[in-house]
């Protein structure tokens, strides 16, 4: 076998595994986003606003402004289909002077069995920060399927806080 013919071969057989490693069956979905251009649908009225000229996205984004500890509740989704699945609350938050704690916190109604939640405490937010990427993931075992999932953001303490290009992702539980 000529040394052209080998090359040939390599880049083949490596093509079909770099094409077998990125085709994964069990990929994220992306089930909701809010970008937050305006308060459409946003739950909690009161100290939040749209502004325009702060966005991770270009859109604008949702300012909280907190002179005591608050939870914002954004968004319900209602019943989703999300059973034997990892479903993951995104977002971006930004924050200027926040004395105190601020973090995503995601709520699971289940039918006769109540609420449950998620909260991303791994890394809250304190102080100033630019625009940083937070999460926080549910798992759901096989039969368990929440009538509602409620979307909020915590800010314990005070400060002024932005969020925006929240997403709401399904993934596989491994």
């Amino acid at each position: 076998m000529g040394i052209k013919t080998r090359l040939i071969f390599c880049l083949m057989l490596s093509c079909v595994f770099l094409s077998a490693c990125s085709s994964n069956p069990a990929e994220t979905v992306e089930l909701k986003h809010y970008v937050l251009d305006s308060l459409d649908g946003v739950i909690t009225g009161k100290g939040v606003e749209i502004d325009k000229g702060i966005s991770a996205d270009g859109k604008g984004s949702l300012k909280v402004t907190a002179t005591q500890p608050t939870t914002v509740m954004l968004f319900e989704t209602g019943d989703i289909d999300i059973e034997n699945a990892k479903l993951i609350y995104r977002a971006k938050l930004r924050t200027e002077k926040v004395d105190g704690k601020v973090f995503l916190e995601m709520w699971c109604r289940f039918p006769g069995k109540g609420e449950f939640f998620s909260r991303a405490l791994q890394a809250p937010l304190t102080g100033t920060n630019e625009w940083t990427a937070q999460e926080t993931p549910f798992f759901f075992k096989k039969g368990e399927n929440p009538d509602n999932v409620r979307l909020n953001l915590v800010v314990n303490g005070t400060g002024t806080v932005w969020i925006d290009d929240i997403r709401l992702v399904k993934g596989p539980v491994n």
